[in-house]
């Protein structure tokens, strides 16, 4: 059996029954939670690895289970959600989420991003794990030196430019808002800086050799942020 427990808060029986079927297939443990009181009370007694979590709760809105899971505990927290709006995925994400995926889902997208997640969560926080480098495809990240590469080719970036991919790659999995991006690469928040993160996001695609549209490395959450591939 898979080590990692999964807590979902979710009331559509029919998508626990699925996902039910989906995790104890692939041998992780599963436990669900109909409501947030209930879904919060079963996060604090049983300590589960990740959170699957809708935001149409019958007794609260999802970001409130969010609020109080954040204000205390780092857990790994994956939204399920009928909502597409991006002030929805945004204001998710800024409180603490770590990946929002939209119903419907597929299977195979559902468990990619839960292992992600979970791979994440491993270097986060800790000291003890933390990535010395990070690979991806032909893409060779080695932090001590600030030196990005692609198949062995060594990649100029601005310290600007470097910071950007250095901050997606360690957080490699997760979908970063434009927000928290200009806030730890800048060091404020303008939401009309965006415009200069969308600039140098272009610069770094050029240098990486992506074709406009192709997003072999990082990956455009539209209207929301960017995230960086983790197979």
């Amino acid at each position: 059996m898979n080590s990692y427990k999964i807590l979902v808060i979710e009331d559509e029986k029919n998508i626990c029954n699925f996902m039910k079927m989906i995790f104890e297939t692939n041998d992780y443990q599963v436990i669900f939670a109909q409501n947030g009181k209930n879904g919060l009370t079963m996060f604090f007694s049983h300590n589960p690895d990740l959170v699957i979590l809708d935001l149409g709760l019958p007794d609260m809105d999802g970001v409130d289970v969010i609020r109080k899971i954040r204000a205390k505990n780092d857990t790994p927290i994956v939204v399920l959600s009928a909502r597409t709006d991006e002030s929805d995925k945004v204001e998710a994400l800024d409180l603490g989420a770590n990946d929002y995926v939209t119903k419907p889902f597929g299977t195979a997208e559902l468990l990619a991003r839960v292992r992600a997640t979970l791979r994440n969560s491993r270097f986060q926080g800790t000291g003890k794990s933390v990535r010395e480098s990070f690979s991806l495809y032909d893409m060779e990240i080695e932090y001590d030196a600030r030196r990005v590469s692609i198949a062995g080719e060594e990649i100029k970036l601005t310290q600007t430019e470097y910071n950007i991919v250095q901050l997606l790659a360690l957080h490699a999995g997760k979908v970063l808002t434009y927000a928290e991006i200009i806030k730890k690469v800048w060091g404020y928040s303008d939401y009309g800086s965006v415009k200069k993160l969308q600039v140098n996001m272009a610069n770094i695609r050029k240098k990486f050799g992506e074709k406009p549209g192709e997003y072999k490395y990082i990956l455009n959450e539209l209207g929301v942020g960017y995230r960086m591939n983790d197979v």
